[in-house]
């Protein structure tokens, strides 16, 4: 116990110590050589009469340069008016700030500790005494228990952490995982295109993810997903309307449905080495606050992105640039056959995307991409059937695999937060695509929509939506066997998303399409969904 008292004794003379004469570590003056070589401790007072450049003094008011806001203030007042163990400079400073030699620390901390042990061997003055070490002693009596118990849930949450450490999944990957539930039906519209819509019953779906995200450096990311996805959208004889989450064949085999590298290279570059699945959200943003990929935010594919981003999907590469926090540039190649080493396939000679977007933000409430886009054999994965190319084996008279046409892309899209709670946002996106093989000739593409979002309605990580713009549309065509569109479809979206707990959300909405492929002889159509998201 008595050496014990004495660790309690010294140990505010010793911190403190560390602190005041450690303020020179963080100071940004520099002294100079004369300044450094002066002793700035005084060991005792005998030494004071050795060293005539230097002033012992009795109170921290002394030195002009203290301050009561300096953050070692309270540490010198107790060296100098308790201790009796700092000195000063003739001029009444203290030079907290300047640089400090191992030997000055040395000096000083010998001398608080000449100090306490003088104190200890006296027992003498008002500072230490017998009472104060009684008073200690019985404080840890009365405490035993609680004290006790403080050393038991110690020794526990360290048993937890060995153990966690010892069976934790990796030591640099991290396990995530996400669910999409679906319920969906279409509730309104019979006949599109002289067909009757014989997908109208109430169908339920499950898109299932298992990701896993590594870093090996903390600054890059080895991305890793594991799919199963048998959600359908409704076929209604148009692709307007289609369910941005829905699979394509409706069967639950899993597979590794994204696979990426991301790194740093410099300070404001960022490159992605995409392996398969990649998409335009991977290479750029899409400047949409719905674009949740299918999970969060809009229902169908229109609402999520301008449509001419899906022209963007495969494997290849991809690289951001921030000239500063305003300014940023895009640049990405994916290729949707780069495993593929038939003729006319592969990375280079088959399907592919390249994108180049610059994305400007004037503040931190407004957002806006200029995007470009050239590919090639990508058609629009929604709009009218003519936009969309969904006969265009037919047109050029070519089996599937020969079909040949390009396109090029040019999209304007905003985002501008009004308040932290209404987001008005949309875009505007034109296609100019080429026949290349058959029948010859061009047609242009148009699309736009105006969004009005709301997050945080009724609750902090909900989002309420609306969407109304017109799907991709062909405006004019030269390519015989493709006519323009005759008139014009309206899509209508709205949902609100309602956060039930941190993992789980629930989201309702409708999709409302006027006139589907842009006709009016076709009946409106309304599809409505009830999507559940669960995220671990």
């Amino acid at each position: 116990m008595p050496k014990f008292c004495k660790y309690l004794l010294v140990s505010p003379a010793v911190c403190g110590v560390i602190l005041s004469v450690n303020t020179a570590a963080f100071a940004g003056e520099i002294s100079s050589p004369s300044e450094i070589n002066q002793p700035q401790v005084l060991a005792n007072p005998d030494i004071k009469e050795k060293n005539q450049n230097i002033g012992q003094v009795t109170s921290v008011s002394q030195f002009s340069d203290v301050q009561p806001t300096d953050w070692a203030f309270q540490a010198l007042q107790s060296l100098v008016e308790r201790y009796g163990c700092i000195a000063g400079y003739p001029n009444s400073t203290y030079r907290g700030n300047r640089a400090l030699t191992r030997y000055e620390f040395a000096a000083g901390l010998n001398a608080c500790l000449d100090r306490v042990n003088e104190l200890i061997a006296t027992a003498t003055g008002d500072l230490v005494n017998k009472q104060d070490l009684a008073t200690l002693q019985k404080l840890q009596e009365d405490f035993s228990a609680e004290l006790a118990t403080l050393r038991g849930r110690v020794d526990a949450v360290e048993a937890k952490t060995a153990e966690l450490e010892a069976n934790q999944f990796s030591t640099t990957t991290k396990l995530q995982g996400q669910v999409v539930a679906v319920v969906s039906d279409v509730l309104s519209g019979d006949t599109v295109n002289g067909a009757e819509i014989a997908d109208k019953n109430t169908t339920l779906g499950v898109r299932a993810r298992i990701e896993l995200v590594t870093s090996f450096t903390g600054q890059d990311t080895l991305f890793t997903r594991i799919q199963a996805n048998n959600i359908l959208s409704p076929n209604i004889g148009t692709p307007e309307g289609n369910l941005f989450f829905a699979g394509e064949d409706g069967t639950t085999n899993a597979a590794i449905d994204a696979l990426y590298y991301k790194f740093p290279l410099g300070e404001k570059t960022q490159v992605i080495a995409i392996a398969n699945a990649g998409a335009a959200d991977d290479l750029t943003s899409t400047v949409n606050l719905f674009d949740g990929d299918g999970a969060f935010g809009a229902l169908s594919t229109f609402g999520t992105r301008n449509p001419i981003y899906n022209q963007i999907n495969g494997a290849g590469l991809g690289v951001t640039h921030e000239f500063s926090d305003k300014l940023a540039l895009s640049l990405g190649y994916l290729s949707g056959t780069a495993n593929n080493p038939t003729p006319n396939n592969g990375l280079f000679n088959g399907s592919y995307g390249a994108l180049a977007q610059l994305t400007v933000k004037p503040s931190d409430r407004i957002s806006i991409g200029l995007t470009y886009i050239n590919s090639y054999n990508q058609p629009l994965l929604t709009g009218s059937n003519a936009a969309t190319f969904q006969n265009i084996a037919a047109i050029q008279g070519l089996p599937e695999e020969e079909v040949a046409f390009s396109s090029n892309s040019y999209g304007v899209q905003a985002s501008i937060g009004i308040t932290d709670n209404i987001v008005l946002g949309g875009w505007a996106g034109y296609t100019n695509s080429q026949s290349l093989k058959g029948n010859g000739g061009d047609v242009d593409i148009w699309n736009y929509a105006v969004t009005l979002g709301f997050p945080d309605l009724g609750k902090k990580g909900n989002l309420a939506g609306i969407i109304a713009g017109v799907e991709p549309k062909v405006t004019s065509s030269n390519i015989a066997g493709l006519a323009s569109d005759p008139d014009t479809s309206y899509h209508l979206e709205a949902f609100y998303q309602y956060k039930l707990s941190d993992n789980i959300t629930i989201t309702p909405g409708v999709i409302w399409l006027t006139s589907p492929d842009h006709n009016n002889d076709n009946d409106d159509v309304v599809i409505g969904a009830l999507r559940t998201t669960f995220s671990f």
